[in-house]
């Protein structure tokens, strides 16, 4: 193994490079791009064949000691992952279920909040209170969600001293669960916002906080985002542990991620330039599919957000995109910034068949209502399982692919399916329950505010409030 992704660079080539405690603590680069290692470390099959008959604690921590070399120790790591995952409900954190001779549920549900985006958050809130202990230092995090990654973000970082946490949602279009496990956390340093407009409004908000001097001065900001580098390296782990239990390294596995803001299938395609080897990874939308144009036809343009029943994934513009851009391009941060400040402005770019071609080990497929439902029905008749709608979209993807039915596919499960109760009801005709450590959701009292979906309004209400 060689250690060697200490060092963080920008996409866009223009911000000064940070060690892992900068990178964690920045979220995003000045410059507008997303932080990456320098270089990519790297396993040897002989280093991942080592991991077997690992715990999930310790096998986070071998996974991600080469990205915090230098900063944090693999036992500092096992350490806090050790904390990070003691509230994960299931021993094995990220259990593997059978659904048939070629197909696996990956369950990623585990954890406080219900969704995969526990994995990474829960580590990251441990981040930060490392990092800042020991320091006058106070962080503002400033977030958009579709879903998920709020309530995550505000359970792993709720009452800390020296972290003020604003979350952007947008009004109307998250589930009932979603928004209660983001609103009824009443901790003093949580500030829950819901803007009218979409997601990618949110998220181009928060993303222009950072460039913005008058907040960016006074405050210090972070993200988190699946454009938090530590966010994303988390997410590397769990592609190692399914494969290890499938007959990784010598067998090679597919996995099939829903798909929205690119994070989760980006962490599986860091796995792969690390040494882990993978068949293929599937990036499975729904109609919102720009995805699955860019990597299908080259055709990455907004289209608008329809609102489905999967809202995580009801977006158009996916930030960690950028991060892929970056690999296929040679990781030249000019071409790259000057690719994206095109995008930004006309809302469309085109992939050429190189960078096509060099994206081989992502394939992509699209589901829509009645797709997405006849996988919830699949799942619950052939395997007695339950799935959420993301899930299914992910489902549905793994068995239209045509893979060889000896290479096992992995399909990433990532939120529990009592999280989108109508959903699920009207595919299978039966409601699933939230599990009893979260079944006394409906009693808590909520707060949140409704703003207007403008970047003056948010900005101003974050200025007035955070703590300096």
């Amino acid at each position: 193994m060689t250690i060697n992704g200490t060092d963080y660079i920008s996409t866009r080539g223009n911000a000064d490079a940070l060690d892992f405690a900068g990178v964690t603590l920045t979220g995003l680069a000045r410059d507008g791009g997303l932080y990456v290692p320098r270089h990519w470390p790297q396993f040897s099959t002989e280093d991942i064949k080592a991991m077997r008959g690992l715990s999930y604690v310790e096998l986070a921590a071998r996974v991600m000691a080469p990205f915090t070399a230098g900063v944090l120790s693999e036992s500092e790591l096992k350490g806090l992952c050790s904390t990070a995952y003691g509230s994960f409900a299931h021993s094995a954190i990220t259990p593997l279920v059978q659904l048939d001779g070629q197909h696996w549920l990956l369950e990623l549900f585990h954890g406080p909040t219900l969704a995969f985006k526990d994995v990474a958050l829960q580590l990251l809130g441990q981040l930060f209170e490392r990092f800042l202990s020991g320091t006058d230092k106070k962080l503002t995090i400033v977030g958009a969600t579709s879903g998920d990654t709020g309530s995550a973000a505000i359970d792993a970082v709720a009452g800390l001293a020296q972290i003020e946490i604003f979350m952007l949602h947008p009004h109307n279009r998250v589930s009932d669960v979603q928004r209660r496990q983001m609103t009824t956390i009443l901790a003093p340093n949580v500030h829950n916002i819901a803007i009218e407009g979409s997601f990618d409004d949110a998220q181009a908000m928060v993303k222009r906080m950072f460039s913005d001097k008058d907040v960016n001065g006074p405050l210090t900001l972070s993200a988190v985002n699946s454009i938090n580098w530590a966010r994303l390296m988390a997410q590397v782990v769990y592609y190692f542990y399914a494969a290890l239990r499938l007959g990784g390294p010598e067998r090679k596995i597919a996995f099939s991620v829903p798909t929205g803001n690119f994070g989760d299938v980006f962490a599986g395609y860091v796995a792969a330039q690390m040494g882990l080897p993978i068949e293929q990874l599937i990036v499975a939308t729904n109609i919102n599919d720009i995805l699955h144009r860019a990597l299908s036809k080259g055709d990455y343009s907004v289209l608008g957000v329809t609102p489905t029943a999967s809202p995580s994934m009801d977006i158009q513009v996916s930030s960690n995109f950028e991060r892929l851009l970056f690999d296929l391009e040679g990781r030249d941060g000019s071409t790259t910034a000057a690719r994206m400040k095109w995008f930004e402005q006309m809302g469309k770019m085109v992939l050429s068949p190189d960078m096509r071609k060099k994206s081989a080990l992502l394939s992509s497929a699209r589901a829509d209502a009645d797709q997405m439902a006849a996988a919830m029905r699949w799942a619950y008749g052939a395997a007695d399982q339950i799935i959420d709608p993301h899930t299914a979209i992910a489902l549905h993807a793994a068995r239209a692919s045509g893979i060889k039915p000896e290479t096992p596919i992995v399909t990433l499960a990532t939120a529990h399916p009592a999280k989108f109760p109508d959903a699920v009801e009207n595919a299978t005709g039966v409601r699933p329950a939230l599990p009893a450590r979260v079944s006394h959701l409906f009693d808590r009292e909520e707060r949140f505010d409704v703003l207007p979906g403008t970047y003056d309004a948010v900005r101003d209400y974050v200025l007035a409030r955070a703590v300096r």
